[in-house]
């Protein structure tokens, strides 16, 4: 890269951060944007209830399971030759979803969209390190991108349902392929390239975590359908077992693996990336079950229903605009637990909800605490999970944030598509029964936040009050990455 682009970056740090987060911002707002979509793409290309999932756990399971993989490889061969790579595959893959002709082509280009994604995501926050400097430079950055995660995915609701009632499902995402392109032009004249660091790709972990983490989903989800007694069942759940046993093994024993052990060494970090698996893991099922209520239950149309989200989505922006000032006044850990608890409350809240629930009273009051939590979580998250890591470990441990965030939400997609399926009774049908099982995913998602919480507490909040261990730094722990 030419001198005169280097010393342009440090002078346009604005510019550096909006293309490290549009590229973040687009991951973000895909999964939201299919999620709106869900109910279209459901009748035009065939899929079962239970099978309809798979538009989010194809996407999901690659971009998890190759996560440490994408990290590693911005290691070895430089972290925004990566990004422009990631930025590419998806934006191939999107062009391929749009134009989809069944439900096994789109849930194979959605596998694609999340190798694409795999490899993009660790490079955006490796990248916002490399180029923000410990401290409130820093701070600032990672709130930006905590904030990302949570608006992102409610303006998408938004926006795939303005494309998804005014033209179609497929536009919403035709409109990655321009924006991919000219991120791809953009990024070596902003982004300096990552020093370059000797390695070995550790294939064998890739792949055993993806495959693991596929059947277990792929197990829950048949179980819905089939039951816990069905061989296909039992075969893929033992298959998971022995592959993710694998994995670990393979971790334990690999001179450079994708997943270092050593990273669970800290109880912060340890507690953050079990939380963020948790709260994705009802979040998911929030956006994924909301939607369909809204549309089938309330009559909504795509476009109304993306526009339900919208006061959740203001909540989320106004907190997270205001996480740098919260946490150096009240500490990173606190501030999280915090967030959990108002999640939780709503979440709570929004399980009580049936086919006769006014909208005001029984979705969009629990949706704004929803929204006012996540925009207190999310960053807090980000920061617990890559807090004092060395240089060495930074693409690993920001890779890991992303896998317990995309894996979290399929593994708790998955779970709770179980519990929708079994819930109901023979005397309910259509809308009804259809109120009576997202009320019952809910409440799972609400038990999966109160686990989190305990996490955060026990954990994150609490060790953290021992005298010289407080977390209230005014230079949050963040690593510092090597240029």
């Amino acid at each position: 890269m030419p001198a005169a682009a280097r010393a342009g970056n440090r002078s346009r740090p604005n510019a550096v951060l909006v293309l490290i987060l549009a590229g973040y911002l687009m991951i973000v707002l895909d999964i939201a944007i299919a999620i709106t979509a869900l109910p279209q793409i459901h009748t035009s290309l065939g899929f079962s209830d239970t099978g309809l999932s798979w538009v989010q756990n194809a996407y999901m399971l690659t971009f998890g399971g190759l996560l440490l993989l994408g990290a590693r490889s911005g290691d070895i061969l430089g972290r925004r030759r990566m990004f422009v790579l990631g930025i590419g595959i998806f934006t191939a893959a999107s062009l391929a979803v749009g134009l989809a002709p069944s439900a096994v082509v789109l849930v194979g280009a959605r596998a694609l969209q999340g190798v694409g994604a795999a490899i993009l995501a660790p490079s955006t926050l490796a990248l916002l390190m490399a180029n923000f400097p410990e401290g409130r430079e820093r701070t600032r950055a990672v709130a930006y991108y905590g904030a990302v995660a949570g608006v992102g995915a409610s303006l998408g609701l938004v926006l795939g349902g303005i494309l998804t009632t005014w033209i179609s499902w497929r536009v919403a995402f035709f409109v990655n392929v321009p924006i991919g392109i000219a991120m791809m032009l953009a990024a070596p004249y902003y982004l300096t390239e990552t020093e370059q660091r000797p390695g070995r790709f550790d294939l064998a972990g890739a792949i055993t975590s993806t495959l693991g983490m596929t059947a277990l989903v792929y197990g829950i989800v048949n179980s819905a359908t089939a039951g816990w007694g069905d061989p296909t069942t039992i075969m893929a759940l033992a298959a998971s077992v022995l592959l993710l046993a694998f994995f670990i093994f393979n971790e334990w024993r690999a001179d450079q693996p994708i997943m270092p052990l050593r990273l669970f060494a800290s109880r912060e970090r340890t507690g953050a990336y079990a939380a963020r698996i948790l709260f994705l893991g009802a979040m998911l099922g929030f956006w994924f079950f909301i939607t369909q209520f809204l549309q089938v239950v309330d009559g909504f149309s795509p476009i109304e229903a993306g526009l339900a989200f919208f006061p959740m989505t203001v909540a989320n922006f106004v907190v997270a605009v205001y996480v740098p000032q919260m946490t150096r006044r009240f500490g990173n850990g606190r501030l999280l637990a915090g967030g959990l608890a108002i999640t939780l409350v709503g979440m709570f809240w929004l399980s009580r909800l049936s086919a006769d629930s006014a909208y005001g009273t029984g979705i969009a009051l629990p949706m704004i605490l929803i929204g006012i939590g996540q925009g207190a979580s999310l960053a807090p998250l980000t920061a617990s999970g890559i807090a004092g890591v060395t240089k060495e470990d930074a693409g690993a441990a920001s890779g890991l944030v992303n896998v317990a965030h995309q894996l979290g939400g399929s593994l708790g997609l998955g779970i709770l598509v179980t519990v929708f399926a079994a819930a109901g009774s023979a005397a309910l049908a259509g809308p009804q029964l259809l109120a009576v099982r997202v009320a019952a995913s809910l409440s799972g998602g609400t038990m999966m936040l109160g686990i989190a919480f305990v996490i955060v507490m026990l954990l994150i909040v609490w060790p953290g009050t021992v005298p010289g261990n407080q977390n209230v730094p005014e230079k949050m722990n963040y690593p510092e990455v090597q240029k």
